[in-house]
């Protein structure tokens, strides 16, 4: 029996993609006022960003509960004996902890469950768990899974333009980014991630220049073996990032995604993100 990948809605991974690689996805939660939605499944993204930029009322989110996963996973267990399950990083989100805490409620079942965390958010999250979820549907087994996705975890970056860092100051998430916040108004700052939290990559004074640094990114992560570009509310901007990038990366077809609602809660609208995973020589040389 094949492995069953499982991850969250902060990896963003298309609903229709998710499943074609049969990949389950777990919703978070997002809650305006007292009105609690999950993610992807009763509010969509443009619902969502149209409520964000209109409303008065900031959203909160909150993990999946470890009772949700445990539903997940005694469903899958009727269908394989081994489920991985993938999550956001553990410094941002409770997901991953209310993951293991079901595992550990289901440790006496016959299914084997092994729980990672990824380390990353969004698209960088979802390049993972399309690596994983495309080895599980040729027969690699759990074991070996769970090194390849160690490995994928090592290779994979990314790099955010935010319009503004209100939306995380906020949300709480901001973590060592906060340095930004005193910065001069009229600046769009750029953050990374690095070992499951956010860390300041500069400013820029116009969304242009922020998108040439989102091109240099890319330009000095080569080789690169997958590559995703995510949006919140410009989709016009992701395509044409893409096309910058694929003149100097031809034989790459990126992922275009939409940031979701969980994310999109702390990142705001005007959100670009580029995520990628390198290729794996080159990956491994510079860990």
């Amino acid at each position: 029996m094949a492995v069953k990948i499982v991850t969250d809605s902060a990896s963003d991974i298309a609903l229709e993609l998710a499943q074609h690689l049969g990949i389950t996805v777990v919703p978070l939660y997002i809650r305006f006022g007292d009105k609690t939605y999950r993610d992807q499944v009763d509010i969509d993204a443009d619902e969502f960003y149209h409520k964000l930029e209109t409303g008065h009322i900031q959203p909160i989110t909150s993990a999946p509960s470890p009772g949700d996963f445990i539903k997940i996973f005694k469903k899958l267990a009727q269908e394989t004996n081994e489920i991985l399950s993938i999550h956001l990083s553990s410094k941002t989100s409770g997901t991953y902890n209310a993951a293991l805490l079901a595992k550990k409620a289901l440790s006496s079942e016959r299914c084997r469950i092994e729980v990672i965390d990824s380390q990353f958010l969004t698209m960088g999250l979802g390049l993972i768990v399309i690596t994983a979820a495309k080895a599980a549907s040729i027969g690699i087994a759990l074991q070996q899974l769970v090194g390849k996705v160690c490995e994928a975890i090592l290779q994979t970056n990314g790099m955010g333009l935010f319009d503004t860092l209100t939306y995380l100051a906020k949300g709480g998430r901001i973590g060592k980014a906060a340095s930004l916040l005193g910065s001069v108004l009229n600046v769009k700052p750029l953050i990374t991630i690095q070992d499951g939290e956010l860390h300041p990559a500069g400013l820029v004074r116009t969304r242009g220049k922020g998108i040439d640094r989102l091109c240099e990114f890319v330009r000095s992560a080569l080789p690169i073996q997958d590559l995703a570009i995510i949006h919140s509310t410009t989709p016009d901007d992701a395509q044409t990032l893409a096309e910058r990038i694929s003149s100097f990366l031809p034989q790459i077809h990126p992922w275009i995604a939409r940031l979701g609602p969980a994310l999109g809660t702390h990142s705001g609208p005007g959100t670009l993100i580029v995520a990628l995973r390198k290729s794996r020589k080159d990956a491994l040389a510079t860990t």
